[in-house]
């Protein structure tokens, strides 16, 4: 029985947005083990057939020693699994496990989620980040991109040319997100739902929202997340949000398991993200519901739209050009923001379907075995 190691930096992640390949892979009569920080979906893939192998680390640690001795926590995972493959997901599974595989030989493929701020933005971080997602790479059998914009980095950097791949994100399972019935009466709503996080353009949306009341008061925004800033300072998100909440300006609705009844009655999704993400999922999901998006012209977020086709695309982090593509939505009559929709849903079929990603996996997996052979 041929084994596989998938390494992940959460369980929500893997779970939501890769239980399809999870399925196949064991369906198939893989041996699949997956290391990860302990989470309440862990006990869900377990009961599909997943053995599973705790890892701890600070997701956002920049203290280089302790970062190190992750390679050394993977290192002993990897002689006790002895995997014939291993897949890796976010930028530290991807360096320290990469690393690990490197150096045991063991075939490694990558899935790049995002560049995420350390590559993000330029400085130290950036240009030591580089130099381990070298060493990482060097025996990499393959490196899939969600972006073009990701991909051009990673080649501008000389970082495993020549052994990149692409998928769309992590794809949208169309059965899961079935198409839903386009909401004609009441009044238009809108949904957030993220991170409530500067980059994720939370502060674009609450003054698009106050200018947007004005105009149309019966108008209904929706925020569907956590705050990671849930401190008591004035100006923290969650303060901001419960005075806008106070003034009818909008509803908190907090972090849901579950989205579809919140997409049942919104007409659209906003998402005015920043945040150098590989594909945006809200995105996704929210189209393949069949609901308009209107989202920014940063990379991860506009491949999901086609301007003024199922949505319309904006300029991050520019509350009037956001505010004035959401009255533009709202002039729209009933019909054009239906056939939006519609068109939506028709995109995601055409290209963002998660079969894709299954199957490319499925491909890259072969691969890397007759390589090891």
């Amino acid at each position: 029985m041929s084994k596989l190691l998938i390494l992940a930096n959460n369980d929500i992640g893997l779970y939501n947005f890769r239980k399809e390949l999870l399925e196949r892979l064991i369906g198939e009569g893989f041996e699949l083990h997956i290391a990860l920080p302990y989470g309440e979906f862990v006990e869900n893939m377990k009961e599909m057939g997943c053995i599973f192998h705790p890892t701890e680390f600070d997701r956002r640690g920049t203290n280089p020693f302790q970062e190190l001795k992750m390679v050394g926590m993977y290192k002993r995972i990897l002689r006790e699994v002895k995997p014939d493959v291993v897949l890796s997901y976010t930028i530290k599974p991807n360096i320290y496990g990469g690393m690990a595989c490197a150096a045991l030989k063991i075939p490694y493929i990558v899935n790049v989620t995002g560049l995420g701020t350390a590559l993000g933005e330029r400085g130290i971080l950036q240009l030591v980040t580089i130099k381990l997602y070298r060493r990482a790479m060097r025996r990499v059998c393959k490196i899939l991109f969600q972006n073009d914009d990701n991909e051009q980095f990673f080649t501008e950097h000389k970082i495993a040319v020549g052994r990149h791949g692409r998928i769309p994100g992590s794809g949208v399972n169309l059965e899961r997100y079935r198409y839903l019935p386009y909401p004609t009466e009441g009044p238009a709503e809108f949904l957030f739902i993220s991170r409530i996080l500067r980059e994720k353009g939370i502060d674009e949306y609450m003054e698009m929202a106050e200018r947007i009341k004005e105009a149309y008061p019966d108008t209904v925004f929706r925020i569907l997340g956590f705050c990671e800033d849930d401190s008591d300072k004035p100006d923290s998100y969650r303060k901001r949000i419960a005075r806008l909440e106070e003034k009818g300006i909008l509803h908190f609705e907090g972090m849901q398991k579950d989205i579809t009844p919140f997409l049942m009655r919104a007409q659209c999704t906003i998402h005015p993200s920043f945040y150098p993400e590989g594909m945006s999922n809200v995105c996704l999901e929210s189209a393949a519901s069949g609901r308009p998006v209107i989202t920014t012209l940063h990379t991860g977020c506009r491949e999901t739209v086609e301007d003024g086709v199922t949505g319309f695309l904006v300029e991050p982090g520019n509350a009037q050009a956001l505010t004035e593509a959401v009255r533009r939505f709202l002039a729209m009559p009933m019909e054009e923001r239906a056939k939006m929709g519609r068109e939506a849903r028709r995109k995601m079929e055409r290209e963002f379907d998660r079969q894709i990603v299954v199957d490319t996996y499925r491909k890259e997996i072969n691969a890397a075995m007759q390589t090891e052979e």
